[in-house]
């Protein structure tokens, strides 16, 4: 099974680097992989869909904001994701993205095959070259739920 691992976020807005942290963490222990690619990128709908082309898994990190506790790890599906990282008026969310991607007969991995997992930011408005020390203090846990996951393929119930 070909998986992607893929941190989004940027790496100069405080807890918004969460994801390439974590990611860049994970490219280090997996190096070895050859089933793994460990990857970043800042994008999402159609942008993220077309980076999920050819695999059969992804695991996407990513910083949310729900209102939990900074730092909380959640697992989404594609269909669950809380906000919307395409503001733009010309992308789309990417469930809408798959779906077109899918129409298109592209090889997509199926939705129960890509795993968000989204750590939970206090502040994506600030310019900063680090997260906030609780959203920091998440990457250990963050990379272990990822490896985690890349074995059981499955959150913790």
């Amino acid at each position: 099974m070909k998986t992607l691992v893929l941190g989004l976020g940027n790496w100069i807005v405080a807890d918004d680097s969460i994801g390439l942290r974590v990611a860049a963490e994970l490219a280090r222990m997996l190096a070895d992989r050859d089933d793994v690619e460990v990857s970043e990128d800042y994008w999402g709908g159609l942008r993220l869909m077309e980076r999920l082309v050819g695999y059969d898994r992804a695991i996407v990190i990513d910083a949310i904001t729900t209102g939990a506790a900074p730092g909380t790890i959640h697992h989404l599906t594609p269909d669950a994701i809380p906000t919307q990282r395409s503001a733009s008026a010309h992308d789309m969310n990417l469930p809408t993205a798959l779906e077109l991607g899918r129409q298109a007969g592209l090889g997509l991995p199926p939705n129960r095959e890509i795993l968000l997992v989204g750590i939970e930011a206090k502040d994506i408005l600030t310019f900063a070259d680090q997260c906030t020390p609780e959203v920091a203090a998440a990457i250990p846990a963050a990379v272990e739920e990822v490896l985690r996951l890349l074995q059981t393929g499955s959150p913790a119930d």
